[in-house]
């Protein structure tokens, strides 16, 4: 008998609780918010605004690559972290499809006084550059992307790349890439 009490009151428990559990089910008209709209929550704007911020800042230049990865992008955004102190802070480029998520470009940059160390035990593979400089390409250094990481005049440039796309985007592609930096600005 004392078995059965606990065993009613547990059973009771669940069908009260299962009744008063609602479910929300999704209206068909539903459709996931705009990237465009999501993105300047988190601090993203145009890249030219972002890039502006970061030049600033350090009152100095920063060059862009005139290419990019030969994929379908949507948007493109930028963001300028201005953390405290000048260590972590960078520019971000970011570009992404909304419609192939695996479409996604990050160009991070910040000081080389302030470079973010790769080890050997990130994979690194060397590679040059056309105006003679070390790049390196890393699979392993960072989850679900290829990087390709150099310096040019005093920034530290690393480029992330979906692993998804990386057999369209690979490392010689990205050394392309880095190469279109080197132009002279009013050249035209």
């Amino acid at each position: 008998m004392r078995l059965k009490f606990p065993l009613i009151v547990l059973l009771l428990v669940a069908i009260l609780g299962g009744l008063s559990y609602k479910t929300t089910l999704a209206n068909s008209s539903d459709s996931p918010q705009p990237l465009e709209e999501i993105l300047p929550s988190f601090g993203y704007k145009s890249a030219e605004a972002a890039a502006r911020e970061f030049e600033k800042h350090f009152k100095e230049e920063l060059k862009l690559p005139l290419r990019i990865p030969p994929i379908q992008f949507t948007h493109h955004f930028g963001r300028f972290t201005d953390a405290d102190g000048e260590m972590n802070d960078h520019f971000e480029l970011t570009m992404i499809s909304d419609q192939n998520p695996q479409h996604h470009f990050k160009i991070e940059v910040r000081p080389i006084k302030y470079k973010i160390p790769f080890r050997e035990e990130h994979g690194l593979k060397s590679l040059k550059l056309e105006n003679g400089k070390d790049a390196f390409y890393s699979e392993k250094a960072a989850l679900g992307f290829n990087l390709l990481i150099f310096e040019r005049e005093n920034w530290q440039y690393i480029f992330s790349i979906d692993k998804d796309v990386a057999n369209i985007v690979t490392a010689d592609v990205l050394v392309q890439i880095a190469n279109t930096i080197d132009y002279k600005v009013g050249e035209g």
